[in-house]
């Protein structure tokens, strides 16, 4: 997975370290290591990724990683397992953490190809909400519900990561939908 950005918070600086070197020189990742204070700051559209924390960082930030369970990896010295986040075992040898973070990040990068992607009816709502037409009229136009457009449109929000009609609407013009 190349050109991927991650995010690496620990309390144990010399973990962290070897980490960044290895995703760096072994993944080509490009690497940020962090304190917990900067997750203060992070911005939506620079977010990375993955993160991976221990699990101090991952307590005292539970409210920042519970939406992003599927971007967060847990690094733990065991194979102890919490539920809805991903593990690794820190004390696995070399090959086997490059083995580990392969799978970790061919798993990630395939999610994301396949989660970006609209269907072919978010991409009609999508037009509509481009052309500016609210929730009723575009439920009317296409004969379904306005259940099924707030549907359609949670879905697109959780999938582009845009919230805005504003947002949207530039999203459908770079990609030729309008």
């Amino acid at each position: 997975m190349n050109n991927a950005r991650v995010i690496i918070s620990t309390h144990n600086t010399l973990a962290a370290l070897g980490l960044k070197k290895l995703l760096s020189e072994v993944f080509s990742t490009d690497v940020l290591v962090v304190d917990e204070s900067f997750f203060n700051v992070l911005s939506t559209t620079t977010e990375p990724h993955l993160f991976f924390v221990d699990q101090d960082t991952l307590v005292a930030r539970l409210p920042f990683f519970l939406p992003r369970k599927a971007k967060t990896v847990l690094l733990l010295p065991s194979d102890q397992s919490i539920e809805d986040f991903r593990t690794i075992n820190i004390t696995l040898t070399e090959s086997q953490l490059i083995n580990e973070f392969n799978s970790l990040l061919e798993a990630h990068h395939n999610k994301d190809k396949e989660s970006t992607a609209l269907s072919s009816r978010e991409a009609e709502v999508l037009r509509l909400i481009a052309s500016g037409k609210t929730n009723k009229e575009i439920a009317q136009e296409l004969n379904i519900s306005i259940n099924t457009v707030l549907t359609h449109r949670k879905n697109m929000t959780a999938k582009l990561g845009i919230k805005s009609v504003s947002g949207l609407s530039f999203y459908a013009m770079m990609n030729g939908i309008i």
